[in-house]
Formats: structure tokens, C-alpha cells, sequence
């Protein structure tokens, strides 16, 4: 009697309290291990999701890895699903970048990179010497030839390796140039640059005094450099009147475009509005900063984008003059998601109306002049006739 009591007592003598705590931990227990099984198997637990579509995909991919009868590679699968949905859509803008090329992208709009500020193009000679850079400071000059870097000579190098020399080199170091037959040495450090995007000059006819200003893209440091730059025609040059050139310009952020605008815009002006899932919504100046000068926008086929933005708001909320060829028609807004492989993920957001309402999207632009540009007669050189009208118009 005594030894059944005892097994009594041993089966049944948890508190309710302990009870409680040993079917929580046994709970928890139960649902790490399941989803740890499943993360560690597929790489995703399966039915997380609440949308029945996801769970739906996570079965697919999770019966394909398990039971197809080759092997599979999971990331050419996951990739494929993404260039799939994108395909989907049907959308021009919308895509997958892989991690070369969104490096590349990544690299043209970040507008700024660790040099010494040249450009060289055949047989290592110097193109250009940048502005504010080690190698102006320094006194290296256009048409300079590159022979060492250092002590290594660079006779059988291209212009790549130099690059490349450049690039890895921490430090001061020392570059020996042919100039005139005559051998200089100079020691440079790099520094971080920009990326020019913006190229000027002034324009003298019938005693007016007309600023251009060419635009190659909207980086993250083309509106400073562009703001500099006007400063200096402004405020040294005295201009009266400004050609803004955007042509060949695919574009780029649109906040950029939005910067420059703001520029000559007067406050509340409209510099462009979105359209999100039929909600719109205007963007307008909001600085204290305005122009009233004429202003020429030089435009092509190829001038999209940022440019169209850019383009549109000088249009219709400073009244400039437009000439050269119909734009490209972008009328899309896109955001990027980057991606844990080093891709990355663009999409279609918005679209984008000019400050008349009116969106471009394969329609573009339509200049004030229409002008196609020549050639002479010797079919050797392209005659600007479109620069030419833009002169012509500002200088009267």
C-alpha cells in the first residue's frame, strides 16, 4: 500500500505551475526546431507568409529544390523568379540588375571617386585636368604624357594598368611626365573628386555676354557642381542669358533635376507632380533663390529622364525657350532595392507630370524650334546648328 502511494505521488505530484512553464518550453521547443528544419532545408520557413500567394511560391521552390531530378542552383532559381515577375509587368524601366552592373550604375551616380583629377586617353597622354584636383595643384597639364609612376616605367602599359596603378596606391607618390621633350617629375595624393557632370563657358556676341552650361547626368553632385559653376558665370563673367544643355543626357536622380530647377524657379512654382496609383502629387519650389534672365534649353532624342524633368520645369514654370529635337519620353519614376548577393532590384513607381499636368511617357518633348543638325560640305564635320539658334535667340 505504502509503494503505491509513492508511485502515486511521483505521477501526479508537479504543481500546476510547473505544469504550465514544462508545456510552454515544449512549445517553443517544438517551433524552433520546425522552423530551423525548414530555414536550414529551403533557406525560408514555409508558411510564414499570411498571403496564401507567397506560401503558394515557398511550396514550389521548396518542392523543386527537394525533389527535382537534377540539381538545381538556388540562386539561378530565386533570380529567375525575380526576372520573371518583372517580365510580368511589362514595364520598359523595371529590371534585375546583377552586381557588375548595378556597381556600374551605382558608380555613374554616386558623381564622386578617389584620384588625382585627369583624364588620359591614346598612348597615356593627359585629355584633361580637372578642376580643384591633386594633378592641377600639382602642375600637371593637358597633352602631358605619362612615362612612370614611380620608378616603374610604363612604356609597354596601357591606359587601363595606369588606372588601375592609380587607383591602388595609398599615399603621396611621385608621376614622371613628358612634356616638350623634357622629362618633369611631380608628386601628387589623391583626394575624393568629382565626377565632372558640368562643363561651361561664355559666349560673346553683339556685346551680351551668354552663359552654357552643359549637363552629361544627374549624379548625386551634379546640382552642387552646377550651382558653383552658375555662381562663377554670374558673379565673374556677368552673363545676361543662359544656354542649358541637356542633350545626349539619359538622366539620372531626380532630385538632382529638382535642385537645379530651384534654382531659377520663384518659390511655390511647380517643378514637377507624380502620379501614384492615380494620387497626385505637385512638387514645388521651396527656396528663396530665382533667376529671371532668358534661359535656352538645348534638347534631343536622346535627352530623357531627369532632363525631360529638368526641361519641362523651365518650359512651363520659368518660361524658357526650348530647341533642338523631341525628347526621349520618359515619364516613369523609379526606386531601387538593394539586394543581400550585391544586385539589385528597379522599379517603377510613379509616373511623372510636367507642371502643365500633362505626362510625356513615349511622347517626349517638343522643342519651341525643331532644328536638325548639319553637316558641311566636305561630310567631315557636324555643323551644331541647334548651339547656333540658341546664340542667335539669346544674343538679339
Amino acid at each position: 500500500m505504502a509503494e503505491k502511494k509513492r508511485r502515486r505521488k511521483n505521477a501526479y505530484g508537479f504543481k500546476l505551475i510547473e505544469v504550465i512553464v514544462i508545456v510552454i518550453i515544449t512549445g517553443l521547443l517544438c517551433t524552433v526546431a520546425t522552423g530551423m528544419i525548414f530555414y536550414k532545408h529551403y533557406g525560408t520557413p514555409v508558411g510564414v507568409s499570411k498571403n496564401e500567394h507567397v506560401n503558394e511560391f515557398l511550396e514550389v521552390y521548396s518542392s523543386i529544390l527537394d525533389e527535382y531530378y537534377e540539381d538545381v542552383d538556388e540562386k539561378e532559381l530565386v533570380d529567375s523568379a525575380i526576372n520573371a515577375m518583372f517580365a510580368y509587368l511589362g514595364d520598359d524601366y523595371t529590371e534585375h540588375l546583377d552586381e557588375e552592373e548595378t556597381n556600374e550604375l551605382l558608380e555613374k551616380l554616386t558623381g564622386e571617386y578617389s584620384g588625382i583629377g585627369i583624364e588620359i586617353y591614346q598612348d597615356k597622354i593627359i585629355y584633361d585636368v580637372f578642376e580643384d584636383s591633386p594633378a592641377l595643384e600639382a602642375g600637371m597639364q593637358v597633352n602631358d604624357k605619362i612615362i612612370k609612376i614611380n620608378d616603374e616605367d610604363l612604356t609597354d602599359k596601357d591606359n587601363a594598368y595606369i588606372a588601375d596603378k592609380i587607383k591602388d596606391i595609398k599615399g603621396k607618390f611621385n608621376i614622371t611626365l613628358l612634356r616638350d621633350d623634357e622629362e618633369i617629375t611631380v608628386t601628387v595624393e589623391k583626394d575624393n573628386l568629382y565626377v565632372p557632370s558640368v562643363d561651361s563657358k561664355v559666349i560673346e556676341q553683339n556685346n551680351k555676354k551668354i552663359g552654357y552650361m552643359q549637363i552629361t547626368t544627374f549624379s548625386s553632385t551634379t546640382s552642387k557642381q552646377f550651382s558653383k559653376t552658375l555662381k562663377k558665370l554670374e558673379n565673374e563673367d556677368h552673363i545676361e542669358s543662359l544656354i542649358i544643355d541637356v542633350r545626349g543626357n539619359a538622366g539620372g536622380y531626380l532630385v538632382s533635376a529638382k535642385d537645379i530647377a530651384s534654382l531659377f524657379l520663384k518659390k511655390g512654382k511647380i517643378i514637377y507632380s507624380l502620379d501614384e496609383k492615380g494620387k497626385k502629387t505637385d512638387y514645388k519650389d521651396k527656396t528663396a533663390a530665382k533667376r529671371e534672365y532668358p534661359i535656352v534649353v538645348l534638347i534631343d532624342e536622346y535627352s530623357a529622364s531627369a532632363s525631360e524633368i529638368l526641361t519641362a520645369a523651365l518650359k512651363y514654370s520659368y518660361n524658357a525657350t526650348l530647341v533642338g529635337k523631341k525628347t526621349y519620353g520618359k515619364g516613369k519614376v523609379q526606386q531601387t532595392l538593394s539586394l543581400e548577393d550585391g544586385s539589385m532590384a528597379k522599379y517603377t513607381t510613379a509616373k511623372w507630370l510636367m507642371p502643365n499636368g500633362k505626362c510625356i511617357d513615349k511622347i517626349g518633348i517638343t522643342p519651341d524650334y525643331e532644328i536638325d543638325l548639319e553637316v558641311n560640305e566636305d561630310q567631315t564635320e557636324i555643323i551644331d546648328t541647334q548651339y547656333n539658334k540658341a546664340v542667335e535667340i539669346l544674343s538679339q
